[in-house]
């Protein structure tokens, strides 16, 4: 890392010591001074053409002596055409507002200016995507950058706490997206996985989104779904004042949300340093009401529910954020950048859980469970009922709840530069993630050998009852603490070139190469206690009534009146506890919690480009290109035998490379119509944790769980047709199909009946720890065969301009995506096909986009809907079984919003949103639709406030 950084700079000192003139550098704005990505500039009387960048630049080289006429078009502005003499070293050229509409031109508000800008780069992009702007997200009421993005087509979002988290793209999970910050990568908070938590960061600190549809050489390969990159403010090119007050109201807590951000950003010495920075601030309290189950059947396939919760959640969630971004102009040839950026999330919560379970086995069906005269099941007699609180240390930052501390932070140096024809960029990166979770404690007393009844009546709101007076609950079932520290590392660095080349006579071309290092490190190190009352404290704990109770039954508790959670050990007697006091508790490790998860892994990805962009005539382009990546992997995990034993580490090495090559092509029909085709190749690479080779044995449960340090990462071929046709009046008319042929899918095995021969032949050289006759629950993540996914998308943007008057405020944003997708190859233990044309999780075959609005110079209304069909799920509980009736899905999901804003001057702007109106609920269901797995709903929220710009 150090050689590279010396070399970056070694170069960067040769291009400032011999930059040459005879090269423009054009800067495009609009009226407010403010950048237009995406213009077309076009030198009249030449092929030579260029399209500005995110910054609104772009540069024109290769002059003779001479005068040029140049023509910028921008779509929604008038066309500029100016001379620029071959000596010029910098233009601006400040593009003029206004959609042509007939023979009337229509002034365009702050919403159509934002989808102006989106539209002009999707337009003159080599490659498929999707780009929404800042104007274009502020206009929805979505809080976090992953709420915007679930508007784009063929992307829906897995939510979590209420907020949209993990992204799905064209039916490729979170495992198969990359989510970069400016073109760098963005690690991962969580402690085994790749993804990027999209709650984690404010939509209002982005500048624009990029979602890469199709990869091309010069872009990372381990993208099958989308590469999505935030764009985060640019500095301006004057002096820029804007921010948002605002207040809100969350219906399921009567809970408060507050907003407040802003943006400053000037430019100094002589416009030579521009500056901006931005923050952001959220706090929101609210919480959820949720329902789980998971079922069971008898020997006749009689169901009934083995483990039942009803869950009260009292969240608090403070959201901060702080961005930095510099650029300095060494000359117009020679730009310094600097983007940083840190975001920080606190998630403080209680939990009260009412758990009714199941405690016997298969063999004591016969005797345990309860019939009716149909031979239906109506309860139980060996089950067990607990009341757990979930809460965190009595202190200013933690406040008695479970405190979650997420931050990414991010930190990034690259250059631009023009040596003679010569253009080169490089970057370095550091970058981090990290996530913990201190003193989080949990107090759980109940009583077993009870008799349980069930009501499976209605299968979507399954209900499970006991007698049980409070004063038995006399058994302490737990009291622990536990600490979660994991975090991810990474260094990142590029350097590319770019060179004009053609391998056809009279057309412009270009070669680009350059080089990529990745280095990341991934560690989860937790730890877990448990403890006892002692002396006299133990007589405290005698049964449930006898400590400081709370009762937490929830009025219109969203699932149903029928779900009465009742009374729970107070989160502050928890928080007060002084666990370390020996003569109050003893303290006991529990090495079985944690042991077998921690884990420490280092990734190096190395790669190399190189790819030509070629005009074929004058309306047809070529982008080929070939990417090679070596990836070397050293992990190490414990190896947990009994629960508890530590037998040592274990660790596994790997090295691979892969080539990707790569076609992307782009045939202008005309200005406004163009015809976009790629042949892509990516990558997938497993989860961490996934590659770990640790075991995790718990005889005492008859479970085990396995790392596979032999999965492959998945390897996709793409195929991509899309027609894009672009109004004047800012909208778009598309549609396009995707086809995917997938090697090695992921998938999570779950077999319920795993013996000790299946455990011989997985692991032939480990101690076996089942006996003869017995039968586990057995988990671990596994390669399947292959899988395809194909489907079509359309979308349609558009103003109604054609009408008269009033109606030609309104707008429209149509978008529809189906996938289908079919996956083979789940294998057993003992090599047999247990299930084939199995769909592939994460999958949604529909996905939907209505938003209806309407703009004139005061007012901006919008009515959003957004819809996804339900898909089978691959989380942490879900996988694929011999039975399919253990399948888990992610049920359907119907969101409505509204908004609405003001302009009380042309600097000050009042608005009013209202988020999921539907009230719609977070739910998974086992098997078949009516199986509630998850119920969890977290009602609507209201938001009321003022957005300022004190530039306009």
């Amino acid at each position: 890392m150090k050689k590279l950084c010396m070399a970056i700079i070694g170069v960067f000192a040769f291009f400032v010591a011999f930059s040459q003139t005879g090269a423009v550098k054009i800067k495009v704005v609009d009226e407010h001074n403010l950048n237009l990505p995406g213009a077309d500039i076009t030198v009249n009387g030449s092929k030579a053409k260029a399209v500005t960048d995110a910054n609104g630049s772009a540069l024109l080289y290769g002059f003779t002596q001479g005068n040029y006429q140049l023509t910028v078009t921008y779509i929604g502005y008038a066309t500029e055409t100016i001379t620029v003499a071959n000596n010029r070293q910098e233009v601006v050229v400040r593009l003029k507002p206004g959609s042509s509409s007939l023979k009337e031109v229509v002034v365009m508000g702050d919403r159509l200016k934002g989808q102006a800008r989106a539209l002009n780069q999707q337009k003159n992009s080599d490659n498929i995507t999707n780009i929404i702007s800042a104007d274009q997200v502020g206009r929805f009421p979505d809080a976090n950058i992953g709420d915007a993005i679930k508007r784009v087509p063929g992307i829906t979002m897995q939510n979590d706490q209420g907020e949209a988290r993990n992204i799905v793209v064209r039916g490729m999970g979170p495992e198969f997206n990359s989510v970069t910050f400016n073109g760098e990568r963005v690690p991962s908070a969580e402690g085994d996985n790749r993804r990027v938590q999209m709650d984690l960061i404010p939509s209002d600190m982005i500048q624009t989104v990029e979602v890469n549809k199709t990869l091309t050489a010069d872009m990372d390969a381990d993208a099958i779904g989308a590469s999505v990159n935030l764009l985060t403010r640019a500095a301006p090119n004057g002096l820029r004042l804007s921010g948002t007050l605002a207040g809100g109201y969350n219906s399921i807590r009567d809970g408060f949300i507050g907003t407040a951000n802003f943006i400053a950003g000037n430019r100094f010495l002589g416009n030579k340093l521009g500056a901006v920075i931005s923050g952001s601030y959220n706090r929101n309290k609210y919480g959820s009401d949720n329902v789980e189950a998971v079922w069971m059947k008898d020997a006749n396939g009689k169901t009934f529910i083995g483990d039942h919760d009803i869950r009260v959640y009292d969240e608090l969630r403070i959201r901060r954020s702080l961005a930095l971004s510099l650029d300095y102009k060494v000359n117009p040839y020679n730009t310094i950048y600097f983007n940083g950026s840190y975001n920080w999330r606190d998630d403080k919560e209680n939990r009260f859980r009412l758990r009714h379970r199941y405690r016997g086995d298969e063999e004591d069906y016969a005797d345990d469970l309860i019939y009716d005269n149909s031979g239906n099941i109506t309860g139980y007699r060996n089950g067990e009922v607990l009341r757990q609180t979930k809460g965190g240390l009595d202190n200013g930052r933690s406040e008695n709840r479970r405190l979650e501390d997420q931050r990414v932070r991010s930190y990034a140096l690259r250059g631009d530069h023009l040596f003679g024809t010569l253009k080169t960029s490089w970057s370095v990166q550091y970058a981090k993630a990290s996530e913990k979770r201190p003193n989080e404690r949990y107090i759980a007393m109940g009583r077993r050998g009870i008799e349980i009844g069930q009501d499976i009546s209605n299968p979507e709101r399954p209900l499970l009852t006991d007698n049980t007076p409070l004063t038995d609950y006399t058994r302490m079932d737990e009291l622990t603490e536990q600490f979660q520290d994991q975090y991810e590392r990474d260094w990142n660095a590029k350097l590319g070139f770019e060179l004009p080349a053609s391998i056809i006579s009279g057309q412009k071309g270009k070669l680009l190469f350059g080089g990529r290092l990745r280095s990341k490190k991934k560690v989860r190190n937790n730890n877990f206690f448990s403890y006892e009352p002692v002396g006299a404290n133990e007589d405290l704990y005698d049964n449930i009534a006898m400590l400081p109770l709370q009762d937490r039954t929830v009025k219109g508790f969203y699932p149903g009146s029928q779900y009465v959670a009742g009374q729970f050990i107070n989160p502050q007697f928890l928080g007060g506890l002084n666990l370390k006091d020996a003569s109050l508790f003893e303290e006991s490790d529990e090495p079985s919690e944690y042991l077998a998860g921690n884990f420490s892994a280092k990734e190096t990805i190395t790669g190399g480009y190189l790819a030509l962009k070629q005009n074929i005539t004058e309306k047809f382009a070529a982008n080929v290109g070939v990417r090679v990546e070596h990836t070397s992997i050293n992990y190490t995990g414990n190896v947990v035998e009994e629960e508890e034993d530590l037998k040592g580490t274990e660790t596994f090495k790997n090295s691979y490379t892969n080539i990707f090559p790569n076609v992307n092509l782009k045939y202008d029909v005309s200005n406004s119509f163009v015809i976009k085709a790629a042949y892509t190749n990516s990558i997938a690479r497993p989860r961490y944790y996934d590659l770990v080779p640790y075991f995790n044995i718990l005889p005492g449960d008859q479970e085990m769980s396995a790392g596979n340090p032999k999965m492959k990462p998945v390897k996709s071929a793409n195929f991509d047709l899309m027609a894009e046709k672009y109004f004047s009046s800012v909208g778009i008319l598309s549609g396009g199909v995707f086809y995917k042929k997938l090697s090695n899918y992921f998938y999570t095995y779950i077999d319920n009946n795993y013996s000790r021969e299946k455990f011989a032949a997985d692991f032939p050289t480990v101690q076996n720890p089942i006996e003869e006759g017995d039968r586990w629950d057995f988990s671990q993540r596994r390669n399947g065969d292959g899988a395809t996914v194909y489907g079509v998308e359309a979308a349609l943007q558009r103003q109604f301009d054609f009408l008269p008057g009033f109606w030609k405020g309104f707008g429209i944003y149509l978008n529809y995506t189906y996938t289908h997708s079919k996956a083979d190859g789940i294998y057993g233990s003992d090599g047999k096909l247990i299930r084939s044309n199995v769909k592939l999780p994460g999958a949604a075959p529909h996905i939907f986009n209505a938003s209806l609005s309407y703009e004139n110079k005061k007012i901006v209304a919008r009515l959003s809907a957004n819809y996804t069909s339900s898909y089978v799920d691959d989380g942490d509980d879900a996988g694929y079984n011999e039975d399919a009736f253990f399948d888990r899905y992610y049920d359907k999901q119907f969101f409505l919003d509204a908004n609405a804003s003001y302009a009380l001057t042309s600097k000050f702007r009042v608005f009013a949103e209202a988020n999921n109106l539907t009230n719609q609920p977070l739910r998974y269901y086992q098997g078949i639709k009516d199986r509630t797995a998850q119920l969890e709903f977290y009602g609507p929220r209201f938001n009321l406030g003022v957005k300022f710009d004190l530039n306009k």
